[in-house]
């Protein structure tokens, strides 16, 4: 199958120009090949943008055991969407993905069910060293140095020691200090508003635990990624690391803040929890520097009944991933960001902080993971129109300019005009982890 994408605005790695793209197979075969290059699908392209397709390397897709949130299959289907072609999945499912049995059988299940690509964390324990040592065909390490479910807290010095100390695979955490929200709670008596949320995942839980994993992974030289980064007292800590030290931020802590409790109660509770106004600046700026690198979601629905308990009762999460690029796009529009700035957060960025192999830009050779873009399209996100099975957004009633209209993975269509190809299945990320860190600094 030959596909020719014509007259796109495409974003490459060092400009943006209108180009015509060969895809072969799986693979972008041409740039601008010979006039008169035949194809079985001419897609005419002209006034919309060709990026690279998404990756997001930070979702809960509840698959398996807690499939009636959300599964692999609907989950990739709003990634498809969303122009989303490769997620990274975290491994605090049911049961949770801490052994290479785990992981085996997590791919097994993507391979049945994924419209997209496809990959997986294993979860750190504070006695799984060996499985992390060796584990195989997954994109790193995710540690929960916080509250977590099952036997995924790992908060000790000694056990996160051993990790840092004697394993070689990238590491994530999710960084909130345990003791400091435990203390917070017992001074709110456990909270009973939705703000008090706030203030028992405050900055100083957050920045304990970034400060001490940033420390972990200096000590001993390990790649290190935090996590959905919440406060601008963060930010200082995550600077200046020649590649060692990555971060990202989440399109709810950029757009949310405390003032929000109001209006969307618990629909805007997340771990880490969203911050003040000033925060969502000091982010916006620290992504717009380089301080920070990457934009994913941390996609983690809940059911609105599951949601619609009091304080603290209601679960942490929300989804995102099939409205995230269309997020950051009408921030092209409103002038706040450029379009190349976006597919270096969204695309690029991730391929190398987890060495993905042949992902996340548009050169000869790469994988065809492709994303059409409307940078015109007006739409409102509307909870009726969610693909996710919690059928919800945060986001409901906001109408946005720009959004993805066509998707590709692996050369072929899952999504088009509004539909996604239920039946298209992805493949599984391939990674190269002797890159080195952030390969390309």
């Amino acid at each position: 199958m030959k596909t020719l994408i014509q007259g796109a605005t495409c974003v490459f790695p060092s400009e943006t120009r209108q180009a015509d793209l060969l895809v072969e197979g799986s693979k972008i075969v041409a740039i601008d090949p010979p006039s008169g290059t035949e194809a079985d699908d001419c897609v005419d392209a002209t006034g919309l943008h060709l990026i690279p397709g998404v990756i997001d390397d930070q979702v809960h897709f509840r698959d398996p055991g807690l499939t009636h949130k959300e599964d692999l299959h609907t989950g990739s289907q709003c990634c498809a969407k969303g122009g989303v072609t490769t997620f990274l999945e975290m491994p605090n499912t049911k049961p949770p993905a801490i052994t290479q049995e785990g992981i085996n059988e997590k791919l097994a299940i993507g391979a049945a069910k994924c419209v997209v690509n496809y990959g997986f964390y294993i979860g750190a324990t504070p006695d799984n060293v060996s499985h992390l040592r060796d584990a195989e065909r997954v994109c790193g390490i995710k540690i929960f140095i916080g509250s977590s479910t099952g036997n995924l807290l790992v908060d000790q010095q000694e056990a996160l020691e051993r990790i840092f100390e004697h394993t070689t695979l990238p590491i994530c955490a999710h960084c909130e200090d345990e003791a400091t929200v435990q203390a917070n709670a017992e001074r709110l008596n456990g909270g009973s508003e939705f703000a008090h949320h706030s203030q028992i995942r405050d900055h100083e839980a957050a920045v304990i635990a970034t400060r001490r994993a940033i420390d972990l992974a200096k000590r001993h030289n390990h790649r290190f990624h935090v996590l959905h980064v919440s406060t601008a007292d963060e930010l200082p800590l995550i600077a200046d690391h020649g590649g060692l030290i990555t971060a990202e931020v989440c399109p709810h802590h950029l757009l949310f803040n405390t003032d929000d409790y109001e209006r969307l109660g618990s629909l805007v509770q997340m771990n880490p929890s969203i911050k003040t106004a000033p925060d969502n600046k000091k982010l916006w700026a620290a992504l717009l520097d380089g301080t920070v690198q990457v934009v994913a979601t941390d996609h983690a629905p809940h059911t609105l009944e599951e949601k619609d308990q009091p304080y603290p009762k209601s679960p942490s999460g929300l989804p995102a991933v099939e409205n995230s690029l269309a997020l950051m796009l009408n921030r092209v529009n409103r002038g706040l960001c450029t379009i190349e700035q976006v597919v270096s957060w969204m695309c690029d960025a991730p391929a190398r902080v987890w060495d993905i192999v042949d992902k996340g830009r548009l050169v000869e050779g790469y994988d065809a993971d492709l994303t059409l873009i409307d940078l015109n399209k007006e739409d409102t996100i509307l909870n009726e129109n969610q693909l996710t099975k919690s059928g919800w957004s945060p986001w409901h009633g906001v109408s946005l300019k720009g959004w993805p209209v066509r998707t590709w993975v692996m050369g072929t269509t899952v999504f088009q005009d509004g539909k996604v190809d239920v039946n298209a299945r992805g493949f599984e990320a391939r990674y190269d982890h002797s890159r080195g860190g952030y390969w390309g600094t």
